[in-house]
C-alpha cells in the first residue's frame, strides 16, 4: 500500500499556543498543513482570516494546503495566492463558474482543487477534470472539527478514483473530515493520495506520532 500525504488541520489545533503547534507539524511526518477558512454563510461556522494565515505563513515550513468554505471563493483568490497558499480548494457547490475559477488558480501559481460535499456525486466534475489538480471529498458535512466518518465516503472515493484514471487524469484525491488511524488504511486502498486529520492529530498524546501512523497506516499500539 502507498503512503498517503498527510495535512493536519489547523482548525484542531490549540490557537493559544498556535505557533507551538505549526512548530510541531513543522518537525513532523507531515506533508501539508491544511487550513479551513470559513465564513458562517457557506457554513454555520466562522474560522478565521488573512491575520492568522499571514501569521502561520510566518513560521510555517509545510505547504499549505487552503480549503476555502466561503461564497463567492473567486473574490479572494489573488489574496489567497499572496498569503502563501501551495493549493487552493473551492467549493463546487459555491461555484457559478467552476472553469473559470480553476483556469485562475492555477493562474495564480497555485495548484487547483474542487471539494465536493456529502451529497455531491462526482460526476459534476466529469467536464472539468483536465482542470483540476486535487479533488477533496468531504468525509463529514463542512463546517465543524471532531464529527464522525461518513462511511459511503470508500464507494465514493473509489468511483473517483476509476473516473479519473478513466478520464486520463493525474488529480489527486483527498479525503476530509472524521479520518483517523482506523479508517487511513482503507481510505488509501480505495485510492485516497492525502487524509486531512484534525482532532485525530492535535488531540492525540503525541501528535507527531498520531501523524507517523497515519502515514504509515496502522493502528496505534496498545500498552
Amino acid at each position: 500500500m502507498n503512503q498517503p500525504l498527510i495535512a493536519p488541520s489547523l482548525l484542531a489545533a490549540d490557537f493559544a499556543n498556535l505557533q507551538r503547534d505549526v512548530e510541531m507539524v513543522n518537525q513532523s511526518e507531515a506533508d501539508y498543513l491544511h487550513i479551513d477558512i470559513m465564513d458562517g454563510v457557506f457554513v454555520p461556522n466562522i474560522s478565521f482570516g488573512f491575520p492568522v494565515l499571514d501569521a502561520v505563513r510566518r513560521y510555517c515550513r509545510k505547504p499549505l494546503d487552503v480549503h476555502l468554505m466561503i461564497v463567492q471563493p473567486e473574490r479572494y483568490l489573488e489574496a489567497f495566492a499572496e498569503a502563501g497558499a501551495a493549493v487552493i480548494h473551492v467549493h463546487y457547490e459555491a461555484c457559478t463558474h467552476l472553469h473559470r475559477t480553476l483556469t485562475r488558480i492555477r493562474e495564480l501559481g497555485c495548484r487547483a482543487g474542487v471539494v465536493l460535499n456529502p451529497h455531491t456525486p462526482i460526476g459534476e466534475l466529469e467536464d472539468v477534470l483536465e482542470n483540476i489538480d486535487v479533488v477533496l471529498i468531504m468525509s463529514v458535512n463542512p463546517g465543524f472539527g471532531g464529527q464522525t466518518f461518513i462511511d459511503h465516503t470508500y464507494r465514493k472515493t473509489a468511483r473517483l478514483k476509476n473516473m479519473l484514471a478513466t478520464g486520463g487524469s493525474s488529480a489527486m484525491i483527498e479525503i476530509d473530515g472524521g479520518v483517523s488511524v482506523h479508517n487511513a488504511a482503507r481510505l488509501v486502498e480505495a485510492g485516497a493520495d492525502i487524509l486531512v486529520a484534525g482532532s485525530s492529530v492535535f488531540n492525540a498524546p503525541d501528535p507527531a506520532v498520531a501523524i507517523r501512523e497515519l502515514k504509515e497506516g496502522r493502528l496505534p499500539l496498545v500498552a
